[in-house]
């Protein structure tokens, strides 16, 4: 049983993969359009979006199917959440710009959206660095406070894809929708958790 589940988790570490692969032979065959540094932006952002909602959906797949395992996968599609954000990053830094910092700051300046981006990443960077369990014990109660900061990371990255996106925001669209629903779920499991805890409390005598 034990091997059957390292092994569906080395699998799934292979699969996530796949996207940059993918992505390598694109540019291999020259199949990213007319504007391929454009090209490598959203698809590098879109899968690192992707892995942040996957490891958000987490929780409630966990809560749902009480199978305590799927923690492992939440570090897991954390971590390539930030593998794809740093390559969105360094497209950006280097393909984009050649890292001539004037005009990278003149780009900040006047384009408000990558703020956002900028919020977002330094987020998950600061998650992707304490993931280990190490920082975990380091840090106590302040890594789960630190780590409920992926909803912020989520918010800003999609505000982040949406508002640089001219023409078809259908999928932006379905990123609010997917943060939403996540976002409502954990709420949910909040107020009912609260609810029971007041339940509990003793009552005070008459």
């Amino acid at each position: 049983m034990a091997w059957r589940i390292k092994k569906a988790w080395l699998l799934t570490l292979i699969i996530c993969l796949i996207p940059l692969l993918w992505l390598f032979i694109d540019v291999a065959l020259n199949n990213l359009g007319s504007n391929p540094i454009q090209a490598l932006h959203i698809r590098l952002g879109d899968w690192s979006l992707r892995f942040l909602c996957l490891t958000l959906a987490i929780t409630p797949i966990q809560t749902i199917m009480r199978w305590r395992g799927m923690a492992d996968y939440r570090q897991l599609f954390g971590m390539y959440a930030f593998f794809y954000a740093t390559l969105h990053l360094l497209v950006y830094l280097l393909v984009d710009h050649n890292l001539e910092w004037s005009l990278i700051g003149t780009d900040i300046i006047e384009s408000p959206y990558i703020w956002f981006g900028l919020l977002a990443y330094i987020i998950v960077f600061l998650l992707g660095i304490t993931s280990s369990k190490l920082a975990k014990k380091w840090l106590g109660k302040t890594w789960k406070k630190l780590h409920r900061f992926i909803y912020i990371a989520a918010g800003a990255a999609v505000i982040h894809y949406f508002w640089q996106l001219k023409g078809n925001l259908a999928e932006p669209l379905l990123y609010v929708i997917t943060l939403f629903l996540l976002l409502g779920f954990r709420m949910l499991i909040w107020a009912t958790n609260l609810k029971l805890n007041k339940m509990m409390l003793p009552k005070g005598r008459k």
